[in-house]
């Protein structure tokens, strides 16, 4: 009977090479999870840099447009010019349009630079004129109408200026471009700068572009987004009143009492594929639904939340489940094993559980809504509107214009002053977005309980 050895030089280097290659294996694996974490990190680092570089664009844009050159003089208001019968009578007064406005101011600032020793050799009179915009007629005209005691007195008016020159001192017109440009001259440039030492021109702080209404394509310096900022808050008041309760009860009828069948999978189906359809699918569903058949005013705030609530109700009702599912199934036993009927077990324990998801999920989809403009462009919410709505109910009803779509319209207009205002729209934008994020991440923690 022959000995077998206990160990051969093949099993001993076996031996040896496993461990061998089970090191070199956690060596790649270690290796592979470094590079994973070093790819992850140049992903974040490239979506934080792109960020910061829309962010800094957006900025150097649109912080021009809340910044806005004003002009301030003396104008006497010629009551034989303004009010030729003298019986004060604000509708015979608005007889006077306002080329006999603009003509009173011209004559006026002429005086004005004449009194404060600003020479104007080089300039017409018509030239000098042209500093200021042309909605500043249309503010005296106002002012006067609305307070006709002024008449036969000298006030000191404050009026936007022209928006070449208003680009000049913001740096966007120089003498060179002034040269080539039919609406502004370095002559009216080099008067700017010398009103300017004489205290009679400044920048300051623009009110007009957040409470001003729209102004046309000429006066791009007395553009505001007054009207804008009113129709996005009718808007979205009637988008929550009208997707928050239908979502949550479409929400907790199929998660907590609709039975599973075939139906009920096929409504689940169709809310998941309403989500992902595009925004413009609404907007014509809008327009052939809400105006073609039902007659509903074009460019109203009532028809653009009609749609927007559509379009919203797929995403507050997935949230909404989801914040239902994730109740532990502990909470609905103990309730019911203590004699709670389903409605009560929903209504008392599991909803207000599910709260902060709930509320969550709607204000993003608030927030998804704000910032849509597809389907606001099909129902004719990109019209020009100058007049403010009225208030509610009656301003539902009413023109209306939203933010997303005034900076459309913005963007597609010539004058370059047009593009810092849509530039600073957008940062308004963003700030409402900003502060409906804030508000979710708010709600949540007030209302997240432990368990």
């Amino acid at each position: 009977m022959s000995e077998i050895p206990a160990t051969t030089p093949l099993a001993a280097g076996g031996a040896t090479a496993r461990p061998q290659r089970r090191d070199i294996g956690i060596k790649r694996r270690y290796a592979a999870e470094a590079r994973f974490r070093a790819y992850g990190m140049a992903a974040v680092g490239v979506a934080v840099l792109a960020l910061v570089f829309l962010l800094v664009s957006i900025l150097a844009n649109g912080l021009g447009a809340f910044r806005q050159t004003f002009v301030t003089f003396d104008v006497t208001l010629d009551a034989a010019v303004l009010d030729k019968v003298g019986n004060r009578d604000p509708e015979e007064m608005k007889k006077v349009t306002t080329i006999g406005y603009g003509n009173l101011l011209k004559a006026a600032l002429g005086t004005a630079l004449d009194a404060a020793g600003v020479s104007t050799d080089g300039v017409s009179a018509k030239d000098v004129g042209g500093l200021l915009s042309k909605e500043a007629p249309a503010q005296l005209r106002n002012r006067v109408l609305a307070d006709p005691g002024l008449l036969g007195t000298t006030i000191s008016f404050r009026t936007y200026a022209n928006g070449r020159i208003d680009g000049y001192f913001k740096g966007r017109v120089t003498m060179q471009s002034a040269a080539l440009d039919s609406n502004v001259s370095p002559q009216q440039l080099e008067l700017a700068d010398r009103m300017r030492e004489a205290g009679m021109i400044g920048v300051g702080f623009n009110t007009g572009f957040l409470f001003g209404p729209d102004a046309s394509e000429l006066r791009p310096e007395a553009a505001g987004l007054g009207i804008a900022i009113l129709g996005s808050a009718y808007m979205m008041i009637l988008v929550l009143l009208l997707s928050l309760p239908f979502g949550v009860a479409a929400s907790i009828y199929l998660e907590e009492f609709a039975p599973q069948n075939r139906f009920t999978d096929l409504i689940e189906v169709n809310i998941n594929n309403l989500a992902a359809v595009p925004s413009i699918v609404f907007g014509l569903l809008g327009l052939a639904i809400f105006i073609n058949f039902m007659g509903l005013p074009q460019s109203a705030s009532v028809v653009g939340a009609l749609v927007l609530a559509l379009m919203t109700l797929p995403t507050i009702i997935i949230a909404t489940r989801a914040a239902l599912k994730s109740v532990p199934p502990s909470i609905r036993e103990a309730a019911l094993g203590v004699g709670a009927s389903r409605m009560q077990t929903v209504f008392h324990h599991v909803l207000p559980l599910a709260m902060p998801g709930i509320l969550t999920g709607t204000i993003i989809g608030l927030a998804r809504a704000l910032g849509e403009t597809a389907p606001l462009l099909l129902i004719g919410m990109v019209a020009f509107v100058r007049d403010f709505p009225a208030g509610p109910p009656e301003g539902f009803f009413d023109p209306a214009s939203a933010l997303p779509v005034q900076i459309y319209n913005w963007t597609q207009r010539a004058d370059p002053a047009f593009v810092e205002r849509a530039s600073g729209a957008i940062i308004v934008l963003l700030v409402f977005l900003f502060f409906m994020n804030l508000a979710a991440i708010v709600l949540r923690r007030r209302f997240e309980r432990r368990w």
